[in-house]
């Protein structure tokens, strides 16, 4: 099949991030080692004793998926398969798995799990940012909004597809076709990712990839990490795709929300129209992940049923973290970016 883009801007190669500051000694031991300096790597127990949502356990994971994604400035790309760094990785991702797995109901009924994430809440309950943001957010803070949510927004469904090979038949059909459109369905100017850099520029904001990194939270790291973590295991396959289904499920009315909150605060065409994409593509997406993603892949594997409740809720749980940590801020009048510089 051919496909064409009616983009003129000059193709280059985007630059790798930098390496962030360390968060804490875990951290700063793989930084280290990216560096090229030779460390002592922590151990399992030395991992097992740090806070699973902690920062410099959230840094440590962000910092070595990126090496599956783009890399960093500098660092050697052997290292993304550096048998020592995936150690370390598979410590902390057991750390981070097991915390989600206690703070999930661990059933198996995938209908109800998926009927919850259905019901709206007949008004704001106070604990959603895309309510707030609609009723009195400032340009201020959707532009934090926007910048720390760029983490993931600037490799948008690029978690997601690595449970394409896993799958098989009406699940792979159905989660191929979902992922054109959000790829752009064959336009360069369509893809979500650039969709949402065109966002950022209208708010003022820097739309290179990563260049956020130093500023979000580890609420923030932990839901992007979380992508990762179902993504790069096969055996999490089922919960990838509960994650995806949260994802899909939840995002025609929170981005109605959204692009109505920059409406208001006087953001631009540009801004509005990443939201404005995913309140109709996702509402047509939903349809196609309950119905042909997770029953076909439930029809070939009914074991995976409590993987794909445990994607669903670890994405809720997460998102309820970081949501309780932006309003807490934006409430009290604070930022909701990390001390390390400002716009």
């Amino acid at each position: 099949m051919t496909t064409h883009s009616t983009d003129a801007r000059p193709s280059r190669p985007a630059p790798a991030p930098r390496l962030p500051k360390a968060r804490g000694p875990l951290s700063a031991s793989v930084i280290a080692t990216l560096e090229g300096h030779r460390p002592e790597l922590p151990g399992g127990e030395e991992i097992g004793r740090a806070d699973p949502y902690g920062e410099d356990l959230q840094l440590l994971l962000y910092v070595l998926y990126e090496l599956h994604y783009r890399g960093f400035e500098g660092v050697d790309e052997s290292l993304e398969w550096d048998p020592a760094l995936l150690r370390v990785r598979a410590d902390a991702e057991a750390a981070f798995l097991r915390v989600l797995r206690d703070a999930t109901s661990g059933g198996q009924d995938v209908p109800e799990a998926i009927g919850a994430l259905l019901v709206e809440p007949a008004g704001d309950d106070g604990h959603s940012v895309s309510h707030f943001l609609r009723a009195e957010g400032d340009l201020r803070q959707l532009a934090e909004y926007a910048a720390l949510r760029s983490l993931y927004h600037l490799k948008e469904a690029d978690p997601h597809i690595w449970v394409v090979p896993r799958l098989r038949g009406r699940a792979k059909a159905a989660m191929v076709a979902i992922e054109y459109d959000e790829f752009g369905a064959g336009r360069a100017e369509n893809i979500h990712a650039r969709l949402f850099a065109d966002l950022m520029a209208d708010l003022g904001l820097d739309p290179a990839y990563g260049g956020y990194l130093e500023m979000a939270p580890a609420q923030v790291l932990a839901t992007v990490n979380l992508m990762s973590l179902f993504g790069l295991h096969r055996s999490l396959r089922g919960a990838l795709v509960g994650h995806f289904a949260a994802v899909e499920v939840t995002s025609s009315p929170g981005s109605r929300r959204m692009s109505q909150a920059l409406g208001r605060a006087g953001a631009g065409a540009a801004a509005q129209r990443f939201y404005d994409e995913h309140v109709e593509a996702d509402a047509v997406h939903e349809q196609v992940v309950r119905r042909d993603v997770i029953g076909g892949l439930l029809e070939d594997e009914p074991h995976l049923a409590a993987d794909v409740v445990l994607g669903v809720e670890a994405t809720g749980h997460l998102e309820e973290r970081l949501s309780s940590y932006l309003l807490s801020a934006w409430r009290a009048g604070r930022t909701a970016l990390r001390p390390v510089a400002r716009f």
